[in-house]
């Protein structure tokens, strides 16, 4: 790994990487992306299968978009939700591998 020590990161950079860590503290959102990794699903699909609320996952949904970690297609009047960032999808299952290793 490359010494950085040197580079200050701007704010901007600070801000969205804290937020995508915040992002990734949550269970919740967790579940969600662990579920949208393995496949594209609507808000029911997800709430059916994870058991939550459907207001509770939009409102979950609609944070991971403004992060751009999930991306939405509509198909007629459903709207699919599927990730929108490999890196941060790789770093989620990296630490679900961690979290996973005996």
């Amino acid at each position: 790994m490359e010494n950085h020590s040197s580079e200050v990161l701007d704010s901007e950079t600070l801000f969205i990487v804290s937020q995508t860590f915040k992002a990734l503290g949550d269970p919740t959102r967790i579940r969600i992306l662990h579920l949208l990794y393995k496949k594209e699903c609507s808000v029911n699909t997800i709430a059916e299968t994870l058991d939550i609320r459907q207001s509770t996952v939009s409102h979950q949904l609609r944070f991971l978009k403004n992060l751009r970690l999930v991306k939405q297609r509509r198909e007629g009047t459903t709207i699919y939700y599927s990730p929108d960032d490999e890196h941060v999808m790789l770093l989620l299952k990296q630490m679900i591998d961690h979290a996973s290793h005996s």
